[in-house]
């Protein structure tokens, strides 16, 4: 039995209580999962410039993070049933590959600025180098070294009631303001041995010219 809420809510713990609280998805909703991708789907890919990546380990311990590119560059078909993103320089946390390497399982959802529907697909994934394809993902000087590949279990498009409800897309309501910039918050949680000074340059124009190596 899960723990009750420490905030007062009555757990629900069944698929039975679930549906008495969400029906089942009827009519399109039921039956839109296919196992191969369309070429739709491949249009949106090559679309997209921006992943989530779902993942989680052995445990459980769950982890979602993003991967950008311009698009064309994000994602490459393989054929109907395999994907591939590649790795880019970053943190070098590598958390969902950490994840990967003990559990498969992922989750992934493409996104094109502007459209408020999404594409997902779930599959199982491998990492792999050398791979031939990769010379072919080149941004600017970087080659990537390694690869995300997918076999894709699951994919369908998710409708836009997020992004309509949110209004992501809509600048009007933009307000990057409305939270500290990025180099407070890293100097405030992750580089307290520099300064505010220092944090600033690292974060600074020069930044985005270094994003590939």
């Amino acid at each position: 039995m899960s723990n009750p809420s420490r905030f007062g809510g009555t757990p629900v713990t069944t698929v039975e209580e679930l549906r008495e609280i969400i029906p089942p998805p009827l009519g399109p909703a039921a039956g839109k999962v296919r196992t191969a991708l369309h070429d739709l789907d491949r249009q949106w890919l090559e679309a997209s410039p921006l992943c989530l990546v779902a993942t989680s380990d052995a445990a459980g311990t769950v982890d979602v993070s993003p991967k950008g590119d311009p698009a064309g560059s994000l994602v490459r078909v393989l054929d109907e049933r395999t994907i591939a993103i590649p790795e880019r320089p970053g943190n070098r946390r590598t958390d969902g590959y950490l994840n990967v390497l003990s559990n498969p399982h992922v989750g992934l959802i493409f996104l094109v600025p502007g459209r408020g529907d999404t594409l997902r697909v779930n599959g199982r994934a491998r990492l792999v180098r050398d791979a031939p394809y990769l010379a072919d993902l080149r941004v600017r000087r970087n080659v990537p070294v390694l690869a995300l590949e997918v076999d894709v279990e699951e994919v369908f498009h998710h409708c836009s009631k997020a992004f309509l409800r949110s209004r992501a897309w809509d600048p009007e309501t933009w307000e990057p303001e409305a939270v500290p910039r990025r180099a407070v918050i890293a100097h405030t949680l992750e580089r307290q041995d520099q300064t505010l000074e220092e944090v600033e340059t690292h974060y600074g124009p020069r930044y985005a010219e270094t994003i590939y190596g």
